[in-house]
């Protein structure tokens, strides 16, 4: 067995993305069907690790650098995030809203109705449903454990575990040739027209320069270190309650909070290029971890009847994204960058969701309102609606707990 430390794994992942630029660079297909570069790279090394197994050969990671990233990238959404913009993309929120609900009901109607069929436990199909699919791994190992406790389902939190890393890998990959297939119905803004393009404002295309200074540098950074602090602190002290929310959603706030309350003070201005740099950064070396630390064994080891249920759900997210998300938004570019930002945390996660809407802007151009709602949806809005619509699937008569 080979142990990576903290540098070993810090290296292996830059090298992860150094991979996955490459092939995305010099391999057509990825390039056209919009593959992130932190998931051509990390699948790449997770199917040889999977390989190297066979020969005896295991690699661990030190991924302890995986959570303060995640984190720290929600900060920076958070600090990007100002209610002057917000209050211009209300009434979209709203609408995509209305679509993120549909799909939740949508995925655990499938799963239990195809594990049904298949002879299986229903609760097996609502653990392949929204719990694991759009509410991701911590979602999936809360839910995990109740399922086991309080209904005596066994293996739960290992099952959904392995399906919220299938929705991961799914996620990652149908955004991009969904966004495809849509962008050649619509007219992307700039082209065939005499006005200049829109320049890219945050997250929307990461390989912009962006000027910084070593003093902006530390500004910025110690307003992400202050948010990750207390936005611990408040996770900390919200655990047990009523209003006890996952941990990401507590940093993503106090990143709102202070980039709007310094604002309205008058005492500072969120310098937004420097955060979406530092953002991408902390996105990128996130997903690189994530990805080639994937334990591809655990999903081979997935049972016949619960793979059928996952690729049938992958299937239903890319068509809902199609005929759904993309019609419901406008059905123009703005709608087909959304719609692949929903492929990528209807199956795995919002880094996935964000991921996927880079690759896409990266090549076409940029979509502000799409990098303005799915942030918001996906961080705070979804965990919310998914436990209503999982409580109100559990109050069925099939799920009375014996």
């Amino acid at each position: 067995m080979i142990q990576l430390d903290f540098y070993g794994t810090l290296v292996a992942a830059s090298l992860v993305l150094l991979l996955g630029r490459g092939l995305v660079t010099r391999v057509a297909c990825l390039r056209n069907y919009n593959i992130p570069e932190p998931v051509a790279g990390g699948l790449v090394v997770a199917l040889a690790l999977l390989v190297s197994r066979t020969f005896d050969i295991e690699v661990r990671f030190d991924t302890s650098l995986q959570t303060p990233l995640m984190l720290a990238f929600f900060a920076t959404i958070g600090l990007s995030a100002d209610f002057a913009s917000l209050k211009k993309g209300g009434r979209v929120v709203g609408v995509f809203l209305l679509a993120v609900a549909g799909l939740l009901i949508v995925q655990n109607a499938m799963g239990i109705g195809l594990a049904t069929m298949l002879g299986l436990d229903p609760l097996m199909g609502l653990l392949t449903g929204s719990i694991t699919l759009s509410g991701g791994h911590g979602t999936g190992a809360a839910w995990g454990t109740v399922f086991s406790e309080k209904y005596g389902l066994a293996s739960a939190s290992e099952l959904a575990i392995a399906s919220a890393t299938f929705g991961l890998v799914l996620g990652g990959l149908i955004g991009g040739p969904v966004a495809r297939l849509l962008i050649k119905r619509v007219q992307v803004p700039g082209c065939h027209t005499q006005e200049a393009p829109r320049l890219p404002k945050g997250f929307e295309q990461p390989n912009k320069e962006r000027s910084i200074t070593p003093f902006s540098f530390i500004e910025t950074l110690a307003l992400i270190a202050v948010s990750l602090l207390v936005g611990n602190l408040l996770n900390g002290l919200l655990q047990g309650t009523a209003l006890e929310l996952p941990t990401f959603v507590c940093v993503l706030f106090i990143g709102v909070v202070l980039r709007n309350g310094l604002s309205a003070l008058g005492l500072y201005q969120v310098f937004e290029r420097e955060v979406s740099v530092l953002g991408n950064v902390s996105l990128s070396l996130f997903l690189a971890i994530a990805l080639m630390s994937l334990k591809l064994w655990d999903l081979a080891a997935l049972a016949l009847p619960i793979f059928i249920i996952l690729a049938a759900q992958a299937l239903v997210m890319a068509l809902f994204a199609i005929f759904v998300t993309f019609r419901i938004m406008g059905s123009n570019y703005d709608a087909a960058v959304l719609a692949a930002g929903h492929c990528g945390f209807g199956l795995g996660a919002t880094p996935t969701a964000i991921a996927n809407m880079q690759a896409v802007t990266q090549r076409y151009g940029p979509s502000q309102i799409a990098f303005l709602v799915v942030p918001m949806v996906g961080a705070f809005f979804i965990d919310i609606i998914n436990v209503i619509v999982i409580k109100l699937y559990l109050a069925l008569p099939f799920f009375a707990v014996a």
